[in-house]
């Protein structure tokens, strides 16, 4: 199972929301490079980052940074980005760039077969984020009405899920282990776990989980709960 540390952008630094609230803000790092070479330096094979003004607001003030942790990592570990893919072109902008993956949450579930266009330019992962089942989007902020396990059917062309539990997001409690193994059996696309690992425990607790690809850990490993290396080496 990979593990994907990850980075959250709000202003060009590295933060951490608590359960999506733009307003409960941690800030960790003033350089995202620095933070992405130290998690491949531990031997991560893939950074996760999500571009949380591109989130909220569509406007992709954040590329250049982005760019500079491509650039960075080119050769030695693959770089996922979301926050505020909604269209070919954003996606283009990435792949070029040196993204090796996009995530698509809100404008993906609002219609699907945007989908399979970006993934004619770079693989795409569908962020699904849910509360007790239901997706939301639009940073957390509206629900769509739609139950997670309906929608994964509608997403063919996806290279992963990437699922994510609201109510457990930064809040170190644990996983949604039963949610994700029944997501994952419900599907062929492989699944990536986001949100709540505390502990290395709560990382052995999905290695259980035979059909998971993967794990997105970000506070527990800010707040120094474990390191990438020692999360890896559970997952491994």
């Amino acid at each position: 199972m990979k593990l994907y540390p990850a980075i959250d952008l709000l202003g060009g630094r590295v933060v951490r929301l608590r359960q999506g609230e733009y307003g409960d803000s941690t800030h960790y790092s003033d350089s995202p490079v620095d933070v992405a070479e130290s998690f491949v330096a531990q031997g991560a094979q893939w950074v996760h980052m999500v571009d949380l003004d591109a989130a909220k607001s569509g406007v992709g003030t954040n590329r250049s940074v982005i760019a500079d942790v491509a650039s960075a990592l080119r050769g030695r570990a693959l770089l996922q980005v979301g926050g505020g893919v909604r269209s070919v072109d954003d996606a283009r902008e990435l792949a070029s760039v040196g993204v090796s993956r996009v995530v698509m949450g809100s404008a993906a579930v609002a219609d699907p077969s945007l989908v399979d266009a970006v993934a004619g330019v770079v693989p795409v992962a569908v962020g699904l984020d849910h509360r007790t089942g239901v997706v939301a989007t639009h940073g957390w902020t509206e629900s769509s009405g739609k139950q997670l396990l309906d929608v994964l059917a509608d997403f063919p062309s996806a290279a992963a899920f990437i699922i994510t539990d609201i109510s457990r997001d930064g809040m170190l409690i644990g996983p949604d282990a039963d949610g994700l193994l029944q997501a994952s059996r419900a599907t062929s696309v492989p699944v990536i776990a986001s949100g709540g690992v505390g502990t290395l425990d709560h990382l052995r607790a999905l290695t259980g989980n035979a059909k998971l690809d993967g794990v997105i850990v970000g506070k527990a490993i800010y707040e120094g709960r474990f390191t990438v290396a020692e999360a890896i080496g559970v997952l491994s």
